[in-house]
């Protein structure tokens, strides 16, 4: 027997070895398996058997790595589907679908000593008062970890090793999980009665299999109970869910949610966790639960799309517009789109679920390709939050200083909130305590050298770091400039770490904590942080996007946006979508107790459709707005984007193979009537981590077709030295 593999190393085809006869009948497709290659070893994945092979002289495999195979052949598939859609080679898709902590050749368990009650127990009566206190600890427990066991008694190991000496226990290295939620106590929980709108939604996804839905529910509509009655259906039919989740905050308040409806009862299963900021001891434990069928529910981020869940009867993806579904990276995926297409293949219902779905899902919806299911209301007919907009230009200040970070309407419901003993949520997408440092004497800017972008200036380190490439240095006294040197140097702008400044000093009294990427400096911060927010310790929560979405605080009656035009002005024409979208959902934030919320949004650009449609929580007609403006450009929905990037320290190369490239796709406009292909042109951000970098768009209502050729073009290009070509289908950050 033969079987093909593709290696870990990107050479885009399989190679063919021979099955020794030792290995038969334990090697199938998806084995992980160590081969020879020239000289050296190599780790690759088996994904085809066959009888024989056209080519002569075979090497034999050398061994097989762990005790089952690693990918099952549904996902197996699925990742050449990945290969083939999204221009990448196949090795590459293929690890992809294994975490790192799992492809390793030596497996990842960790074994620890465990003490066990052995029968008989004769001479007890000889031992001493010490060594009887701990072997009745033992007797207690049967069986326990030899840390734990001194843990509890206080005693040494020397005791526990007597007590095995006397033939009494026994002493053996085990294996032991570690699950990253292990010390979390979890109340159990029953299902809730739902409401008329809950109830047809759960009736329609609890229906055919196999079919998709996109889930519309405002903000606080329990689209989460509807979620853990589906998962609890799919159960009852012997199959797994997968959960999907936007943001690694989301996650610690999903799980324990999730956790506490499963951990008892005859659905009774584990839940399985996965996501980057775990240990890789953490995701080797939980992934194996998956593949031995101990753990049926898997909730993660992106990666946890392709978790080796058998038989998979349904898939969530909450918050299914959030941009954190796309993978930067090659095999440049997005697990929404891939969760459609493992849904199709396994027969499994796929929600997609979101308050404020992405225009291209919705469209989706309106064809008829999914079907659309509608919860206008908030849960317990609890009221939507009053949006109040505050046009920013009217705002006056003192001195010279421009515009205040807080508006006086602001000001008063912060403290209002407080007196009232109420929370807040403020929030702002930026970062740092200042965006730029300029010299108002010559003008200077401090600007990162490898990127075209200004310095952000973070006041607790007293240094200024650039957000693309982490490049910074100390912050001047003075201007740097040659000849200048001017002390009047000074911080422009706003970020997350001047506003909790301001507001301690605004309201001494308040317990004011941020939340953003810089404050989360440990790996449990983000738990501890929203731990202390839900129990009250906190009154004013600053954060950032990973504030904005999902969290459920009925304590937090106010929401305040501070800056709503951050991203409304990018070269990008998903800005306005993008922008509706967190408006609604950090709005979204405020009144789910019994105090009705109110939400104060400070703009300069008061008009903007996507202000004015999430003041008035009016998804429907933001999106007949932009749909308007997307036909007439024919930008996605109504066509499907592929972003070419070229990059390279030269500019003038990059320029070059720029208009190379597109010479040779003009060919294609013959055959593929509807390519429009736009560029070549600087990126919006045209230089980052020292590369100059190019773009050209192309549009098609033919995607599939067009990555066959783009594939196909890209093995037959040459480019000048430190000149790389990337492709990224249906693109979702254009900068």
């Amino acid at each position: 027997m033969v079987a093909r593999v593709t290696l870990e190393i990107a050479l885009r085809k399989e190679f063919d070895y021979l099955i020794p006869p030792e290995l038969e009948g334990r090697v199938e497709v998806g084995t992980r398996v160590k081969v020879p290659f020239g000289r050296r070893q190599v780790l690759g994945c088996v994904t085809g058997i066959a009888e024989q092979s056209e080519h002569e002289t075979l090497k034999p495999i050398a061994k097989i790595i762990g005790a089952q195979s690693l990918v099952t052949p549904r996902v197996l598939e699925l990742a050449r589907w990945i290969a083939e859609y999204y221009c990448c080679a196949p090795e590459i898709a293929l690890k992809s679908v294994l975490p790192d902590a799992v492809r390793k050749e030596q497996e990842g368990w960790r074994e620890r000593l465990h003490v066990r009650l052995l029968p008989g127990g004769e001479g007890v009566e000889v031992l001493t008062k010490r060594q009887l206190e701990v072997y009745q600890v033992i007797e207690e427990n049967r069986s326990l970890a030899m840390q734990e066991l001194l843990k509890l008694t206080g005693t040494t190991a020397q005791t526990v090793r007597k007590l095995e000496d006397k033939g009494l226990v026994e002493i053996a290295p085990q294996i032991s999980e570690r699950d990253p939620y292990a010390n979390e106590e979890i109340v159990p929980t029953q299902p809730l009665n739902l409401n008329a709108e809950q109830a047809k939604a759960l009736k329609l996804i609890n229906g055919k299999p196999g079919d998709f839905f996109l889930l519309h529910g405002v903000t606080g509509s329990g689209k989460t109970e509807v979620y853990l009655q589906a998962i609890a259906h799919a159960l009852e039919q012997g199959k797994g869910a997968i959960v999907l989740v936007p943001e690694i905050s989301l996650t610690p308040q999903t799980v324990e949610r999730f956790k506490a409806r499963f951990s008892t009862g005859p659905l009774k299963t584990l839940v399985a966790v996965l996501h980057s900021h775990l240990s890789a001891g953490e995701r080797h434990d939980e992934w194996h639960k998956i593949r031995q069928g101990r753990a049926k529910i898997v909730i993660g981020a992106r990666s946890a799309i392709f978790a080796p869940v058998e038989p998979l009867g349904l898939i969530i993806v909450d918050e299914e517009h959030e941009p954190s579904y796309k993978q930067e990276e090659a095999p440049r995926y997005h697990a929404r789109d891939v969760a459609v297409v493992r849904g199709q293949r396994e027969e499994a219902t796929v929600v997609l679920g979101s308050a404020t779905p992405s225009m291209e899902s919705y469209y989706n919806a309106q064809r008829g390709r999914y079907q659309l299911l509608e919860m206008p209301s908030r849960a317990d007919h609890k009221q939507m939050p009053l949006v109040r907009v505050q046009d920013m230009r009217t705002e006056k200040s003192k001195g010279d200083q421009g515009p205040p970070i807080f508006s006086q309407r602001l000001k008063e419901a912060i403290g209002n909130r407080l007196e009232q003993g109420e929370q807040t949520i403020l929030f702002l997408n930026r970062r740092g305590f200042a965006t730029s440092m300029q010299c108002p004497d010559c003008g200077y800017v401090a600007e990162c050298p490898d990127c075209s972008l200004s310095l952000t200036y973070h006041r607790a380190e007293q240094f200024l770091r650039c957000h693309v490439c982490g490049n910074g240095a100390p912050a001047p006294r003075r201007c740097p400039s040659e000849g200048c040197g001017s002390p009047k140097i000074r911080f422009h702008g706003m970020g997350t770490e001047k506003v909790e400044d301001v507001l301690r000093k605004l309201f001494p009294d308040a317990n004011v904590t941020r939340m953003d990427s810089d404050a989360l400096k440990r790996k449990d911060d983000y738990r501890r942080i929203l731990g202390d927010f839900r129990r009250g310790k906190i009154d004013i929560l600053v954060g950032t996007q990973m504030i904005a979405k999902g969290l459920h605080f009925p304590r937090v009656t106010l929401v305040g946006i501070v800056y709503a035009d951050t991203g409304l002005h990018l070269a990008d024409f998903r800005a306005g979508e993008r922008t509706f979208q967190l408006l609604t959902q950090v709005a979204g934030r405020a009144g789910r107790g019994e105090v009705e919320g109110e939400v104060v949004v400070q703009t300069f650009s008061p008009v903007h459709p996507a202000i004015q449609f999430s003041r008035r929580h009016d998804y429907e007609g933001f999106f007949e707005a932009e749909m308007e403006f997307r036909e007439q450009l024919r930008y996605p929905p109504f066509t499907r984007a592929a972003m070419l990037t070229l990059r390279g320290r030269s500019e003038e190369k990059v320029s070059f193979s720029a208009e190379h490239v597109k010479k040779q796709i003009e060919p294609l406009c013959k055959s593929m009537d509807d390519l429009q292909i736009s560029g070549p042109a600087p990126a919006p951000l045209l230089r980052a981590e020292t590369f100059y970098r190019y773009q050209l768009m192309l549009r098609t209502g033919r995607m599939s077709e067009l990555s066959r050729q783009l594939a196909g073009i890209a093995t037959r290009l040459s480019f000048p030295d430190d000149v790389t070509l990337t492709i990224d289908i249906d693109p979702v950050n254009l900068g």
